[in-house]
């Protein structure tokens, strides 16, 4: 038996946050995801609560698994139905799972207010349910709703709650902080004194509403519990439950306690985003210990300090839970920024060298006019290889001509308005002067497509490449249409992404900036790789 189990809720809990809605196919693959990460139990839904849970649990249970035991969650009887006839219960015999949580209350204005029975058939309730599931032969885990605010309502009867539970035969009671707003010292002295009054296997379940669902975790281990639940990328209702791509480290790293192995952690970060994934949510780059940015280093002194010694500006090495280390270039930065950076990428700068200055010197200058390199690493590789006297670009802009005309189409069209957009581009390859022009749904899109047309007899590779995002920001207000703006975006060949910037008081200008840049880069890279 592990010294922490780990219980993960993603499938149901997390399934409640708003925007995430997983098919059965999505859930199959998760589940084989966290058996890989060393995840104990999997909780899978509540089956018989609707058909896909139902139909998930059915083939769930031919999944070849490792380490994780999947888990059907329900609830206790209800009130007036007996155990035998109750439908819910059934449903979780029928889920053939070796191991159940079912749900039951602990706050007694629950009880009498939302069950609207009294405080004595509850506990009935809660110990013949748990006695029935024991009696077929499984395994059941106790989840103690609204504990904490029952706790601070009605110690007593919240302990009764607990040791009726216990009494019947539950494997494990799992205090739950439901609506998320117990402290952690609230937390560590409801759990001392259930440790004092009854003995049974614990577990804590948090919600994060006052953003301290991993601290109570943490203070519920080191308070005596065996058991945490929670969630990958910390997905829930409101705020969302316990990040357990935050807790897991932090058991393991911080406290010595080995819930997974080594091996393991080091799937943390792949496990996160493949989730994100599935789950078609952006994950945030400041995640702890998973994010991009979770290791990223922007001030000069900072990166000054990494350069030396690696652990003087990281908690942890970022490789132990699959991250890395990222070093950011701004107008913030110091010259190590750009050493590390180039370093990165395969060219070799001094911190002593007139090199890092001059590019430093020139990226404070480009970034005074609205060039931004956090987020444009592409942009970023080629101003470093464009410093380098031996570099010679796969094109050169010669110029371009945008037009674009709103005019009314044939009868045909019904007379609808129609805006048209034509761009004429001359790029050099070598010695040639090539002339292209098309047509596109925009100006950016006939930039794109005149500027392709002359370079696919060159480089016929660029076929593959396309743009996935596009953001424009407007760096000065109050100039209004007048402004200088900021055009981001983000390219793929369908194996990797790159993003690259532009800037300039014309929205034209500073898209075809970011996206020669983006050929530009891709053009290099696969003639650097290949």
């Amino acid at each position: 038996m592990p010294q922490v189990q780990l219980y993960d809720t993603t499938l149901r809990d997390g399934a409640q946050q708003e925007g995430i809605s997983f098919s059965i196919a999505d859930k199959l693959k998760i589940t084989q995801k966290l058996d890989e990460l060393g995840v104990h139990f999997v909780e899978g839904g509540w089956p018989g609560a609707n058909p896909k849970d139902t139909e998930f649990f059915s083939k769930a249970c031919h999944l070849e698994l490792s380490h994780a035991i999947l888990v059907a969650f329900g609830s206790t009887r209800r009130c007036d139905t007996r155990v035998t006839k109750d439908a819910g219960l059934q449903a979780l015999l029928e889920a053939r799972t070796k191991v159940v949580t079912i749900v039951g209350k602990s706050w007694d204005l629950h009880v009498t207010q939302v069950l609207e029975t009294t405080l004595e058939n509850n506990l009935r309730v809660i110990a013949e349910s748990v006695d029935y599931l024991k009696s077929n032969g499984l395994a059941v885990f106790f989840d103690a709703e609204h504990f904490f605010d029952g706790y601070k309502a009605n110690s007593e009867y919240a302990l009764q709650t607990v040791e009726a539970a216990a009494k019947a035969g539950a494997d494990c009671v799992v205090l739950c902080d439901t609506n998320g707003g117990a402290l952690p010292s609230e937390v560590a002295a409801a759990i001392g004194a259930i440790k004092k009054a009854v003995a049974v296997s614990l577990g804590f379940h948090g919600h994060n509403d006052g953003e301290l669902a991993v601290a109570n975790s943490l203070v519920a281990v080191q308070s005596g519990v065996v058991q945490i639940q929670g969630t990958i990328n910390g997905y829930g209702e409101r705020c969302g439950n316990a990040n357990l791509c935050s807790i897991i480290p932090a058991l393991k790293l911080k406290l010595g306690i080995d819930c997974i192995s080594q091996a393991q952690l080091s799937k943390l970060t792949e496990v996160s985003h493949f989730v994100a994934e599935v789950a078609n949510l952006a994950l945030s780059n400041h995640l702890p210990y998973v994010g991009a940015s979770a290791f990223a280093h922007k001030g000069g002194l900072h990166v000054s300090g990494i350069m030396k010694w690696e652990e003087s500006y990281q908690h942890i090495n970022p490789e132990m839970v699959g991250n890395r280390p990222r070093v950011v270039v701004s107008e913030l930065s110091g010259k190590g920024n750009i050493v590390y950076k180039a370093r990165q990428l395969g060219v070799e700068l001094t911190a002593k060298g007139k090199e890092a200055r001059a590019i430093l010197e020139q990226i404070k200058e480009l970034e005074s006019r609205g060039f931004q390199y956090e987020g444009a690493d592409a942009s970023f590789e080629l101003l470093l290889r464009r410093a380098q006297p031996d570099y010679k670009p796969p094109f050169e802009l010669v110029d371009f001509m945008v037009v674009v005309e709103r005019h009314r189409r044939l009868p045909s069209r019904g007379g609808e308005a129609v805006v048209l957009s034509e761009a004429t581009v001359k790029v050099k390859v070598e010695d040639r002067i090539i002339h292209t022009a098309a047509e596109g749904n925009g100006p950016v899109n006939a930039l794109d497509a005149a500027l392709r047309k002359g370079l696919l007899e060159f480089y016929p590779g660029l076929a593959t490449v396309e743009l996935v995002d596009y953001k424009v920001r407007i760096l000065e207000e109050s100039s209004g249409t007048a402004s200088q703006v900021r055009v981001l975006i983000e390219s793929s060949d369908g194996h990797t992404q790159w993003r690259t910037v532009g800037s300039s008081t014309n929205i034209i200008e500073a898209s075809w900036l970011a996206l020669a840049d983006s050929m530009e880069y891709f053009l290099i890279k696969r003639n650097t790789t290949s």
